[in-house]
C-alpha cells in the first residue's frame, strides 16, 4: 500500500506561490492516480487536482490557471505549484492515492498579509 508525506506548506503573502510536495512511498506513482484535496477551517475537504497514470492531469475548475499538478517518477514525488495565492486558499493540503482510504498529515498553507 503506497504512503505518502506531504511538505512545502507555510506562511504565505497573497499573490505568492508554493509548491507542494507529495513523495509516496510504494509502488510507483505512474501506475496509479494520485489527486491533491484540501480542507479550509469548518469546510469539507475537497477535491483540487489530480494526475493519472498517463500523466494527464485535471483541476478543479475554481482553481484552475492557478494550481498546477505535476509529479517526478525518478523520486516518487507529485507536486502541486500554487501561484497568484488568495486567502481563500488556506487550508491543509493532502495527497492521496485516488482509490485509497488512508490519509497523511497533510501540509498546511496559509495565505494572509
Amino acid at each position: 500500500q503506497v504512503q505518502f508525506v506531504e511538505s512545502g506548506g507555510g506562511w504565505v503573502q497573497p499573490g505568492g506561490s508554493l509548491t507542494l510536495s507529495c513523495a509516496a512511498t510504494g509502488p510507483r506513482i505512474d501506475r496509479y492516480s494520485t489527486a491533491w484535496y484540501r480542507q479550509a477551517p469548518g469546510k469539507p475537504r475537497e477535491w483540487v487536482a489530480i494526475i493519472r497514470p498517463t500523466g494527464d492531469t485535471t483541476v478543479e475548475d475554481s482553481v484552475k490557471g492557478r494550481f498546477t499538478i505535476s509529479r517526478d517518477v525518478a523520486k516518487n514525488t507529485v507536486y502541486l505549484q500554487i501561484s497568484n495565492l488568495e486567502p481563500e486558499d488556506t487550508a491543509t493540503y493532502y495527497c492521496k492515492e485516488l482509490l485509497a482510504t488512508n490519509w497523511g498529515q497533510g501540509t498546511q498553507v496559509t495565505v494572509s498579509s
